[in-house]
């Protein structure tokens, strides 16, 4: 009886221990990519990232790989802005620019084009060309070129990048300056006659602040009120552990939904270090050169420790259970980059930094907001 009772036991034991084990190499291979990034939030937005040359190139295909297997959006970080594919007149560089639509094309992914005008990164002759309708043709030719080669590819773009102050006001840009106060509305008719079916975007950052997103919204309500086509609204989203507040993360969306556009998370990103702007105050044109090299701004030269890494992988799931929320007024939510290793905000606003804004590491390894964002319920 007692030789019965030790064999029901140890049978009992065993098939915990089976179980228990079971269970953990399920929840081993979900955390180690059984389901993309992208399938987890399938049927709610697009989930992007965007790509830089060497990515597009193939010298980089570890990121292209990570890129392929993980999401299904893409945007070029920089080889479709004006300085790059025109840097003089009528001299385009279409080879990066091909091989990024290529890359879209074959993996079935949401293609964006980023930017076709935007005040910076442009091309030099540009910037000195003074005769107002030389400037304009400067202009038409570029969009012609652009959108027309890439029409039925490319499904979105960046029409008009950052063309609003922060308290509202249209930016005195040489698009300003050149083709009048009217000049957004005007290049986003040329892109809709361009491509009809493309998705139309304008894009800025700071939108939650109220005087730039009312003015945004304002134009919003004018051009369809002229009857020029607008699809949504881009969000930057380069933001940090706390700012800004969930609460105005939502506001945006509800008020450009309430617009009758949708809206799209374009470039998002979390720095994890120190902003110069809490410390010197809020006037941008500073030269920020006086910290380049100062540890107190730069706090994780030789990895990010657990308790920061837990505050991005919260930061990351409070912000995407947000997303989840209100899908159905999401188009697509885009990450500024692959790795940290080649994140912009390692130079920007103090060069030489190291920081951890994204869900991989330098090492191409998922980091915890990445599996956080994995177990996210998106029921």
């Amino acid at each position: 009886m007692i030789n019965n009772v030790k064999k029901l036991i140890f049978i009992t034991l065993f098939t915990l221990i089976i179980c228990l084990i079971s269970c953990a190499n399920t929840n081993s291979n979900h955390q180690n990519n059984s389901i993309s990034l992208a399938e987890n939030f399938k049927g709610l937005f697009y989930l992007g990232a965007a790509i830089n040359e060497p990515t597009i190139l193939g010298n980089d295909s570890k990121s292209k790989k990570i890129v392929i297997n993980q999401f299904n959006s893409i945007t070029p970080e920089n080889s479709l802005k004006w300085m790059f594919i025109q840097p003089k007149p009528n001299q385009f560089n279409f080879k990066a620019a091909d091989k990024y639509i290529q890359i879209g094309i074959d993996n079935d992914m949401y293609i964006v084009g980023h930017a076709l005008v935007w005040h910076a990164q442009l091309a030099d002759f540009m910037q000195n060309t003074k005769n107002k309708k030389e400037f304009k043709s400067h202009v038409n030719n570029h969009l012609n070129n652009l959108v027309t080669r890439y029409k039925g590819k490319i499904n979105a773009w960046d029409v008009v990048n950052e063309a609003f102050e922060e308290d509202g006001r249209l930016r005195k840009s040489v698009f300003y300056k050149n083709m009048g106060e009217n000049y957004i509305e005007d290049i986003f008719k040329l892109a809709q006659k361009l491509d009809p079916k493309a998705s139309l975007i304008y894009n800025d950052y700071n939108l939650y602040k109220p005087k730039k997103r009312a003015a945004v919204l304002k134009m919003v309500e004018q051009f369809k009120a002229n009857g020029t086509k607008i699809n949504g609204i881009g969000v930057q989203a380069h933001w940090d552990l706390k700012s800004p507040s969930l609460k105005e993360i939502e506001q945006i969306i509800l008020d450009v939904y309430n617009a009758g556009v949708s809206v799209s998370f374009t470039e998002l990103d979390i720095s994890v270090l120190p902003n110069p702007w809490e410390m010197v105050g809020a006037e941008v044109t500073q030269n920020f050169s006086r910290f380049e090299g100062d540890p107190k701004m730069d706090p994780y030269p030789n990895g990010l420790p657990d308790n920061i890494q837990e505050k991005l992988a919260q930061r990351y799931e409070d912000i995407f259970n947000l997303f989840v929320k209100h899908n159905d007024k999401i188009e697509r939510v885009t990450f500024w980059g692959v790795m940290d290793k080649h994140s912009w905000l390692n130079d920007w606003p103090i060069k030489g930094r190291t920081n951890y804004p994204l869900l991989f590491n330098r090492d191409y390894q998922p980091k915890y907001a990445y599996k956080r964002l994995l177990d996210l319920n998106t029921n």
